[in-house]
């Protein structure tokens, strides 16, 4: 063989693009094998969004899910795809038209669409090229969108599916209203912050003219629209008054006060306003009592002809501050108090949103959620971490129906036509030519479009040809697992399991992943006002995709927000150099050598075998449950420490041999074991495993197609060999740490000596003897029954280790150093001795706070212990 010489730095800039564009060309992230199909599907980003670090989170952790299991020989599809964002993207492009002095409404609704067409492929290039440099080994062949053809006709068919089943309905009902916007929001597109406000205190006269009650509201500019005051029905203080009228300041109107269990008599004076088209609780009550619903806003949020006529066109504010005046020179106006209260906004413009009454489709949603409710109950689905169930549960249980119609023009747009003959709605699947009611040809397509969740919540059967009965459908779902966020688990992974049960009657995965927030090191959450976020593109520019993706894994473990800064990073950087150096280092070696096919194998051998089985078993176990820091930690702890810092310095014993054969099997070992700790670690670290592998003398294919490590390996199978090579490292570590202690230089060889207790791990130590005396660099490693004269004592578990170390060190001037350390310990595990002797500290100072100095304590008192022993030997 000849030596391969990969460059003496670690650049991944070099090699990762070239990597994934032959990946992706190749063919190799389409499912291939066979046995059960590993499946998942990606949350699909904002098409016009960019990536940000938990979009780098959300697509590393199911990258290494997707690449373990390809590797574990399963047909293996992640598909990818963007969604169309209706209110976002939308928001995109009336901003740029605005650019231009350009409104939406000049331009018209279909060269909107155009330009929004042009604007999503604009944006589309870039999020997907951002996916490709993080390292998505995404089917690209089978990519989507939610507003792609095949989509839309899924769209089209579950809308009309549910319509058929009276699942979905039109009514007039409150919403989430952007006046900015003018559209109705999901819930889940409401921001609310802490904001500061007042509550303010108002008299209603009764009619008839005999005293006042006193309410409280934080908008007063809303009693326009009351219609009716409140009490609860026990409350003995107002039971008299119900049925009276009240005369409401400013309108001319009377409304009555009424008794609803609604009403929390604890709070402030247990008399409530109740104003139906502006409060969602209050629609409710006087859907029980039949009150009317008076909507004072119009669309663009100003008052409208509801109320008098000096407050009409005014902005809610600016009528606030109107109605406060008004009510103060009526003497109705009773006092002021400052508060913090919460307040929606829009998540896109932030304006101020307001509970309104609008003519909107909904869907029925409890009957769906029966269903998905019983699936997780039965055990059909699993969520990691567990607790994430009881928000599963409480959400299914308390749900309410679903305002799907949005008022913009990019989307999918509702497939219901109205008739101008005969008033009626049409809903098919196709544009129809004539009113099936009257024949007439009068018809009108709705104007509205669907809430972008609507084509989301189907989106792990849609994008396998649903509702076509195509191969993809039928092989690929349902899908295995789902990696997401906690703050969609409603809106979105709820969802997709019922219209999964509804229309496939399957869930439609399996395992549910929620990932944490990434956050800065202070804890904070990432965002655009604090400054904090750290871009995943500025992190790949800098460290490399394999860094950005193993370090995250590291560190996220279930439950546990990840804190990370750019420095961070670092961790992942240092790992794929370590491979790299390691890798470098074996390779830049093979000059002369000669493969040597099913070569004899050593104790290290079989050891690192055994490691690597161990290792992989690990990380199998650990992905199954979804606990990525584990997996990763294993992968670490093997390639840094079994790999790097025992195995590699121990095949030195056979590759400075002068035997050319022992050079070549040791060479041959260490070629095929560098293969496979490369595919150990390539879910985690891809492009640098697959550059180091392309250069193996016979490496065949690619690193991402080659088989996983077994987690058991017949090479590595006698248990014998963990406690016999744990004695052999602790042998190693005592004399290293005693070269430490006594300042001896590395290259200064010493005489050791071994009295290994009876049994296999003496036996090891006797056939290793010459790796001991490597690792130890010892001139000598012998056995003996006895103390020898004049050296040094190091216990073990199961050996006593004698060091003669005397001629290598000033005996005096040791034993002088050593007794000041030794007092030294001793006055400070006195001293944490007494803070640990303290109730006041033990009993309030967090246990992990006592446990740290527990450990201080035994460190100190061992270290104190051998250093006292080291003087009864030096003396």
């Amino acid at each position: 063989m000849k030596s391969v010489e990969l460059a003496k730095a670690y650049d991944p800039k070099e090699f990762e693009d070239r990597i994934y564009k032959a990946w992706k060309a190749e063919g190799a992230f389409k499912p291939t094998g066979s046995g059960k199909p590993f499946v998942v599907v990606i949350p699909p980003p904002n098409v016009t969004g960019v990536l940000h670090m938990g979009h780098g989170l959300n697509n590393s952790l199911q990258d290494i899910l997707v690449r373990f299991h390809r590797m574990g020989g399963r047909p293996t599809l992640w598909v990818p795809g963007t969604d169309h964002a209706g209110i976002a993207t939308q928001h995109v492009v009336e901003k740029r038209l605005r650019e231009q002095g350009i409104r939406r409404h000049e331009l018209g609704r279909e060269k909107f669409v155009e330009e929004t067409w042009k604007v999503k492929k604009e944006h589309h290039e870039v999020i997907t090229r951002q996916l490709e440099r993080i390292g998505a080994s995404c089917d690209w062949s089978r990519e989507r969108f939610t507003l792609d053809e095949g989509l839309s006709k899924a769209v089209r068919e579950v809308f009309v599916t549910l319509y058929e089943r009276g699942l979905i309905y039109k009514g007039k009902y409150l919403v989430n209203w952007c006046s900015s916007c003018g559209t109705a929001l999901a819930d889940d597109e409401v921001e609310h912050d802490d904001e500061p406000g007042a509550m303010y205190r108002i008299r209603y006269p009764f009619a008839d003219g005999s005293g006042s009650i006193e309410i409280a509201t934080t908008r007063p500019e809303t009693l326009l629209g009351d219609a009716a005051v409140a009490c609860h029905p026990d409350d003995e203080r107002y039971s008299s008054l119900v049925g009276r009228s009240l005369s409401l300041p400013l309108t001319g109107r009377d409304i009555p006060l009424i008794a609803d269990a609604y009403v929390d008599r604890e709070f402030g004076t247990g008399l409530v306003k109740i104003t139906p088209a502006h409060d969602p609780n209050d629609f409710e009550v006087g859907n029980r009592h039949d009150l009317p619903r008076i909507n004072i806003l119009n669309p663009n949020g100003t008052l409208n002809d509801e109320v008098p006529e000096k407050y009409r066109g005014l902005s809610a504010l600016d009528a606030r501050k109107l109605v406060v005046e008004d009510l103060k020179a009526l003497g109705l106006f009773v006092s002021e108090e400052a508060i913090t209260h919460s307040v929606g906004h829009c998540y896109r413009c932030h304006t101020v949103v307001e509970p309104y009454l609008s003519e909107q489709w909904f869907v029925k949603m409890k009957p769906l959620a029966e269903k998905a409710l019983k699936a997780w109950r039965d055990g059909d689905l699993r969520f990691f971490p567990q607790r994430w169930e009881n928000t599963y549960e409480h959400w299914m249980t308390t749900i309410r129906d679903w305002c799907i119609s949005r008022q913009l023009w990019w989307g999918h747009r509702i497939p219901a036509w109205h008739c101008a003959h005969c008033g009626k709605t049409v809903v098919a699947r196709e544009e129809p030519l004539s009113c099936p009611y009257c024949a007439s040809t009068e018809l009108t397509q709705d104007e509205d479009v669907l809430d972008t969740w609507f084509s989301s919540w189907i989106w792990p059967f849609s994008v396998m040809g649903w509702p076509e009965s195509t191969a993809d459908l039928r092989n690929y779902y349902p899908t295995s697992a789902l990696v997401t966020g906690y703050d969609i688990i409603f809106f979105w992974v709820a969802r997709m399991v019922m219209a999964g049960l509804e229309f496939t009657g399957q869930v439609p995965f399996r395992d549910v992943y929620i990932t944490t927030l990434v956050r800065d090191k202070q804890g904070r959450k990432m965002s655009k006002s604090l400054g904090n976020g750290i871009d995943p593109l500025e992190i790949v520019d800098e460290y490399g995709a394999d860094a950005l993706k193993f370090t995250l894994a590291f560190l996220t473990s279930q439950g546990q927000d990840v804190l990370v800064d750019k420095d961070s990073f670092k961790l992942g950087s240092k790992f794929a150099n370590k491979v790299w150096n390691a890798s470098r280092y074996i390779l830049m070696n093979l000059d002369g050598r000669t493969r040597v096919a099913d070569p004899r194998l050593n104790d290290a051998d079989r050891w690192i075998y055994r490691r690597l089985a161990a290792s992989s078993a690990a990380v199998a176990d650990a992905l199954a449950a979804y606990r990525f820091n584990d997996a990763a930690a294993a992968v670490y702890e093997y390639f840094w420490n079994d790999f790097c810092d025992w195995y590699l310095e121990a095949t030195k014993l056979s590759t400075r041999s002068p035997d050319a054969a022992e050079k070549d099997r040791a060479v041959s070992v260490l070629l095929d074991v560098l293969e496979w700790s490369l595919a150990l670690i390539h879910p985690f670290l891809p492009f640098v495993s697959e550059e180091i592998y392309g250069t193996l003398p016979d490496a065949a294919g690619r690193l991402i197609s080659h088989a996983y490590p077994a987690s058991s390996d017949e090479r590595g199978a006698d248990p014998g060999l963990d406690s016999g090579f744990a004695a052999l490292k602790e042998l190693v570590s005592l004399v290293r740490a005693l070269r430490s202690e006594f300042g001896i230089a590395p290259e200064r060889k010493l005489k050791v000596a071994v009295r290994p207790d009876a049994g296999p791990d003496a036996e090891f130590l006797g056939r290793n003897a010459d790796l001991v005396a490597l690792l130890c660099n010892a001139e000598s490693v012998s056995f003996v029954n006895d103390k020898p004269a004049g050296a040094l004592a190091l216990a073990g578990r199961g050996f006593d280790c004698y060091v003669f170390a005397r001629e290598a060190v000033d005996t005096a001037q040791l034993a002088a150093r050593f007794r000041k350390e030794a007092d030294k310990e001793r006055q400070f595990a006195q001293k944490v001795a007494a803070k640990l002797a303290n109730p006041g500290f033990t009993d309030s100072a967090p246990a992990e706070v006592v446990g740290k100095e527990r450990d201080k304590l035994q460190a100190a008192q061992a270290r104190a212990g051998r250093l006292e022993n080291y003087l009864k030997d030096l003396e």
